[in-house]
């Protein structure tokens, strides 16, 4: 709690220039900008890299220090981002007369946010039925694995999300000017790709477990054997990821956001989070019963997606 508090309190001042400089980015990535788009995350990223340990080493900082250059490097992501949009190159400039709220724009943004919104929020119900399942048949040893295995997992999962979102402004702008033709070969051109990138980190995570495990651990040997032998219960369907994210995002894409909702409920409201308090109650071995909720899940939603 000190660590997480001491992160937090200062984080948390920041998050305004976090929301504008991942808010406002998709205005310039929409625009076809996307070397400018891209260099918005990479200002942030490097600058913290490179605040991080002068921070937290140089100056003593801590935790605190690693928040600090967390806001300092968005901020500048942010002032990027807001001198982009007020310059000559882009075509959707801010003015003030825009910033009117019409509820005829508002309405539908607000729908199709919800997919997202959930898919996001809900992170923290699962986190909540991970860590209480898993304290409850392994202790602190199987919390902290879930963890690794979590971070393993956003491996995956967020070079999947970059390629869906970068194929989402094609599919909505030839859907528009009602290009059916190039909506269907950009849609198995992502689910391609998508599903192709999946398995193959499923596969080599699947084969080298622990490698992985290593980039996070490496003073506890008991930690590593646990989440070594928990991954590839808890990954073992994360192959269905790949068609289940290019479907859902699609369906973002095309404006349909009721499907989008129900998908991004199912996977993780419907599906895994019963699964990790239902699953343990029919297998022997409780900690494995817990980590394969992940994989069922992720099986399961990836089919019916």
């Amino acid at each position: 709690i000190p660590y997480a508090w001491g992160y937090l309190r200062i984080y948390i001042c920041g998050t305004i220039f976090v929301m504008v400089s991942i808010g406002l980015n998709s205005f310039i990535t929409t625009q076809g900008f996307s070397m400018e788009g891209m260099g918005t995350i990479l200002i942030g990223a490097v600058l913290n890299i490179i605040l991080d340990p002068i921070f937290i080493f140089g100056f003593h900082m801590g935790v605190a220090g690693a928040a600090l250059a967390t806001i300092i490097s968005q901020a500048v992501s942010a002032i990027w981002v807001l001198r982009f949009l007020r310059g000559r190159k882009t075509k959707l400039r801010i003015e003030r007369k825009y910033l009117q709220l019409k509820k005829e724009y508002v309405l539908p943004v607000l729908a199709l946010g919800v997919s997202p919104f959930v898919m996001q929020s809900t992170e923290s119900l699962i986190n909540i039925s991970f860590n209480t399942s898993l304290y409850k048949y392994g202790g602190d040893i199987a919390v902290s694995s879930i963890t690794i295995l979590g971070s393993v997992m956003q491996m995956i999962f967020l070079p999947l999300s970059g390629l869906t979102q970068g194929a989402q402004p094609i599919i909505s702008y030839n859907y528009g000017a009602k290009n059916d033709a190039r909506v269907r070969k950009t849609f198995r051109l992502l689910l391609c790709c998508c599903i192709v990138f999946a398995t193959s980190a499923w596969a080599l995570v699947m084969a080298v477990p622990g490698m992985f495990v290593r980039v996070f651990n490496n003073s506890s040997q008991e930690l590593y054997d646990m989440a070594s032998w928990g991954m590839r219960f808890y990954i073992a369907g994360a192959f269905a990821m790949g068609a289940q994210m290019a479907c859902q995002q699609t369906f973002l894409a095309l404006g349909q956001a009721k499907a989008s909702l129900f998908f991004a409920c199912f996977r993780k409201l419907i599906l895994m989070i019963p699964l990790i308090f239902i699953l343990p109650l029919f297998f022997e071995n409780k900690l494995m019963a817990v980590f394969l909720a992940e994989a069922v899940s992720d099986f399961l939603a990836g089919i019916a997606t």
